[in-house]
């Protein structure tokens, strides 16, 4: 695989062909449109994001992008206050039709490698825990680590991490907070959405659910 694509940093001439990948991969998928390009055009002006792990997966052949990661820094505060830095790491962007290859998972292991030759030690995330646990991601309540504002006796099973240095992630109840830069306003979205080419968003039904 690796043969046909090219991992490398994001550079400035890719910002808007990166955005509008994002918005690809996650247009209708979990709600009307998206809202995941917005966060990333976001927060490349975030102090938190991190330039050297923001990456692109090139389809050498058809000469495109095809795939992108991007991380930030945050912090998991243990109950005595004390904290300790963690990356997280998303969007994580694959177009349509090169979904369901491997690439993402590629890309996702490659950076992990990156990040930890760059000196970080943990990275959480929220995810789907059949796919991330086959990367090495375990649960965070097993690490006694909760995700901000949710009841943190529970077992939340989409917020899971993962360890770049052995026993870094050892807390009496810890915390993650969770960057500030995920958070996007609904009509800043839609007004940066016009920049993009027109994209019917589908509606929900009377459950909540997308109408396809």
């Amino acid at each position: 695989m690796m043969n046909n694509y090219k991992i490398r940093c994001e550079e400035k001439k890719d910002y808007f062909i990166v955005e509008n990948l994002t918005r690809e991969a996650f247009f209708n998928v979990y709600k009307p449109g998206c809202d995941e390009h917005y966060v990333l055009h976001k927060f490349r002006n975030n102090s938190d994001f991190i330039k050297e792990l923001s990456l692109v997966v090139y389809d050498l052949d058809k000469d495109i992008i095809i795939a992108h990661i991007m991380y930030c820094k945050t912090k998991i505060i243990d109950l005595d206050s004390s904290f300790k830095e963690v990356l997280m790491f998303g969007p994580v962007s694959v177009l349509p039709e090169y979904q369901g290859k491997g690439i993402g998972s590629m890309l996702i292991n490659y950076s992990l490698d990156k990040a930890k030759d760059l000196g970080y030690k943990a990275v959480a995330i929220t995810g789907n825990p059949k796919f991330y646990t086959k990367l090495g991601f375990e649960l965070g309540f097993f690490f006694n680590i909760f995700y901000e504002d949710i009841n943190n006796n529970d077992l939340i099973p989409f917020f899971l991490v993962k360890e770049l240095e052995k026993d870094y992630l050892s807390f009496k109840k810890g915390i993650l907070i969770e960057p500030k830069g995920y958070q996007v306003d609904k009509d800043e979205v839609n007004k940066f959405d016009l920049s993009f080419p027109y994209k019917e968003k589908l509606k929900l039904d009377s459950c909540g659910d997308l109408k396809y």
